[in-house]
């Protein structure tokens, strides 16, 4: 689930000031017919839950941190407002998302197309305004919005960004000698996720990231776990963790719960709007690690799906989500009380990230892949 613990979630029976924003903020996208302003009734909650839906959130119907930003972003269009690099306060909203996009497509690397105005938008936008002979300020204004608008797209038949991101990765060799990689056990400290009986999803999922510490550290990477025990930092620390780690990877671990007796599985999650932006090697990878968790295990495959979670659109290395079954699943959990098992998917999770960095006709088939012990 994303998080949104921040501010006080608004939902069915909240009502005042901040519904009547949120209710403004989804008619300005047509989602929803004026009505009562300032109660959160059935209309709402269900403009919330479609707009979370098509913006890849958590649809729970309710209105939290991500939730609000995200309508706040969704307000803007590329035109609106200057756009520049701010190192304090970045600028974000769906106007830099179009202009990352449109400079993608026409072959300048902006980055991924997250929404955030970095230091790469900054970059791919300074030289494409010194090939077209603008000011190269790294500010999109009217001159350099009539430029945009002018040219055809270049860059055709694939996703340019993929074929950057995967060469780099290949490029770096295959062996994991120094790769930083930052682990992140979900939940911690007074929170601690589903529980049944005595086991906490927050003590297993710890469980299983020193687990995958140890493997991932014999095979020569450095490893960062977020939290200890009796720690629960918020997501933004999280992301600044890895960040200020400058991490290869950054692999987010939970587990799941459901009201319905049928729900059990694997499911890995990367940065995407289901619309064709994504992280690709963050897509890549979250491929990898649930199809070798799912094939050592047996569990069963709920696919890999896009997500616009700010635990995987801050970090700015690939980051994934996995969350290995279900605790409210007796099937699913009986396996994962069992010490064996959480050591079969740290050695999964190790085997895909060994995959991650290998040329395609290097890269073994799914299941069997062993690393080599170091000398």
């Amino acid at each position: 689930m994303g998080s949104e613990s921040d501010m006080q979630p608004l939902g069915p029976g909240s009502h005042g000031a901040a519904v009547a924003d949120v209710q403004a903020a989804l008619r300005s996208l047509s989602l929803l017919e004026p009505g009562s302003d300032g109660v959160y009734d059935r209309a709402t909650e269900l403009a919330v839950r479609h707009f979370q839906q098509v913006r890849g959130l958590s649809v729970d119907g309710r209105v939290g941190e991500e939730t609000y930003r995200a309508l706040s972003e969704a307000r803007w269009s590329l035109g609106d407002r200057l756009l520049h690099h701010d190192p304090v306060r970045p600028v974000r909203g769906d106007d830099v998302t179009n202009l990352q996009e449109r400079l993608l497509e026409l072959g300048y690397d902006a980055g991924r197309a997250d929404g955030i105005f970095g230091r790469e938008t900054e970059t791919g936008l300074q030289a494409f305004q010194r090939d077209y002979g603008l000011t190269a300020d790294g500010t999109c204004g009217p001159a350099t919005l009539r430029a945009l608008r002018q040219l055809g797209r270049k860059v055709t038949g694939g996703r340019p960004q993929l074929l950057r991101q995967s060469a780099s990765f290949v490029e770096s060799g295959p062996h994991l000698i120094g790769r930083r990689i930052v682990v992140d056990p979900g939940h911690g400290g007074a929170d601690t996720g589903f529980a049944a009986g005595e086991t906490t999803e927050a003590d297993l999922v710890l469980d299983l990231a020193s687990r995958i510490e140890g493997r991932l550290a014999a095979a020569g990477a450095t490893v960062y776990l977020t939290r200890g025990r009796h720690q629960d930092p918020a997501p933004a620390e999280r992301t600044a963790f890895a960040n200020d780690a400058r991490a290869d990877l950054f692999i987010s671990l939970h587990l799941d719960a459901q009201d319905s007796p049928h729900a059990r599985g694997v499911a890995s999650y990367y940065y995407g709007t289901g619309s064709g932006t994504s992280s690709t090697v963050g897509e890549r990878f979250a491929d990898l690690a649930r199809r070798e968790v799912v094939a050592r295990t047996g569990m069963l495959d709920l696919g890999g799906h896009p997500k616009t979670w700010d635990l995987l659109r801050m970090t700015r290395m690939p980051a994934v989500r996995l969350d290995v079954g279900y605790l409210s699943h007796p099937v699913d959990r009986l396996l994962l009380l069992d010490a064996r098992l959480r050591g079969t998917v740290a050695s999964a999770v190790l085997a895909a990230v060994q995959r991650l960095f290998l040329p395609a006709d290097a890269d073994p088939p799914t299941g069997t892949f062993v690393l080599p012990q170091r000398a």
